[in-house]
This record gives structure tokens, C-alpha cells and sequence, in this order.
């Protein structure tokens, strides 16, 4: 059998999409598309603002321990948004609704995932489609078959 794709974790055959443990056939996959997830504002922000909150009291109460904690926790906050990536992700919908099927921060990978699943998906229709004309003239040659 020929796999028209197998990278990372993530295969794509004739008939099924598999990745991540799950497998989809491609006859049930209905659309797919790449959705973006930005960088999460809102943690790294409440933490900066809670240790600036807690260096500002540490400042004003005189309390060394205060300040430092409140910095830290400055520094803890910057740190997390400095670390968080820009994720792409592979959601297909089936008759049973919407799935992620691939997370990755290479969207170029996600792309490529989706645009074999959609030449395979052609494929599979055109391949059927070609059978249901042979099976058509067949049986218009031999209507007693």
C-alpha cells in the first residue's frame, strides 16, 4: 500500500488520516482547515500585575522581602509570556463534528498535512467515481450479469 505521507507522528494513506492515536477515514472528513492560536495575553499579564502589586506594598511598607517578591514574580510573568508559542493547529469536521487533529508551532507542516489530505481525499472520489463508470458500462454490456 503506498503512503502518500508519513512525518512526525502523522500519516496520511489512500483511505485514512492518522495522527496522535486517532485515525480518520478520509470518506468521513467533510472540510479541513488551519486555525492559529496567538499567545495568551491575559496569564503573563495577571502575574506581572500581581508582582507589581506586591513590590509596590513591599516598596511602601518598607519590607525588603516584599519588594523582591514582587519583582520576582515581575520577572515569573515577563518569563511566561516570553515562552509561550504561536500554535497551529489541523481541525477537520466529520459527521460527528469538529476535531483537532494536529497541533504544531510549523504551520508550514500543518499545511502541507491538510494539503495531502485533500489530494488523497480527491483521489479516493475520483478513483470511486471511475469504478462506478466501469461498473456502469459493465453492466450495460452484460444486463443479465
Amino acid at each position: 500500500m503506498e503512503i502518500p505521507f508519513n512525518e512526525r507522528g502523522v500519516s496520511v494513506t489512500r483511505n485514512s488520516l492518522s495522527a496522535a492515536g486517532q485515525v480518520f477515514a478520509l470518506r468521513e472528513i467533510q472540510q479541513t482547515r488551519v486555525v492559529t492560536v496567538q499567545k495568551n495575553r491575559g496569564v503573563p499579564l495577571g502575574i506581572s500585575l500581581a508582582g507589581l502589586a506586591g513590590a509596590i506594598v513591599g516598596g511602601v511598607l518598607s519590607s525588603p522581602a516584599g519588594l523582591v517578591c514582587g519583582v520576582m514574580i515581575i520577572v515569573v510573568g515577563a518569563l511566561t509570556w516570553l515562552t509561550q508559542d504561536v500554535t497551529h493547529r489541523l481541525v477537520v469536521e466529520t459527521h460527528d463534528g469538529k476535531r483537532e487533529v494536529l497541533s504544531s508551532v510549523d504551520r508550514d507542516f500543518v499545511e502541507r498535512v491538510e494539503q495531502t489530505v485533500l489530494q488523497a481525499k480527491a483521489a479516493q472520489q475520483q478513483a470511486a467515481a471511475t469504478a462506478g463508470a466501469a461498473a456502469t458500462a459493465a453492466v450495460r454490456e452484460n444486463p443479465q450479469a
